[in-house]
């Protein structure tokens, strides 16, 4: 599997995290789910799931006649390399600037800002 996967556009993001909330699943699966969300077309997540597996975003078992897909790679993998795309290109590999962005787009609740707290004194210590 390769090491660098292209980044996935929105669509693609939007399969990648039904598959991750629901494991590997069929075409027929993932579309009922984002049909429930949004309007969607059957041809249309077919598609999208086809050039993921070609571009290696997705694994296609081929083993019974209902193909089944299944992410290539963990949501927190998927994550980071979005979160490091991210703070290079749009923050000059800054991150604290990347921070302080995401906590002036939405306030973050008591709750979240001590999570954060803890993970920078992780993070301090060498344990993250």
């Amino acid at each position: 599997m390769p090491g660098d996967l292209p980044r996935p556009t929105d669509a693609e993001l939007e399969i990648l995290t039904v598959l991750w909330s629901i494991g590997p699943a069929t075409v027929r699966d993932v579309y009922n789910v984002l049909s429930r969300r949004r309007p969607a077309q059957y041809s249309t997540t077919l598609k999208f799931m086809q050039i993921m597996a070609d571009k290696g975003l997705v694994q296609r078992d081929e083993k019974q006649k209902a193909h089944i897909y299944e992410a290539a790679r963990t949501k927190e993998w998927t994550q980071r390399q979005l979160a490091g795309d991210l703070l290079n290109r749009a923050f000059n590999g800054s991150a604290k600037e990347l921070l302080m962005g995401a906590l002036s787009a939405r306030k973050a609740t008591p709750k979240e800002l001590a999570e954060l707290r803890s993970l920078l004194d992780d993070y301090k210590k060498g344990k993250v």
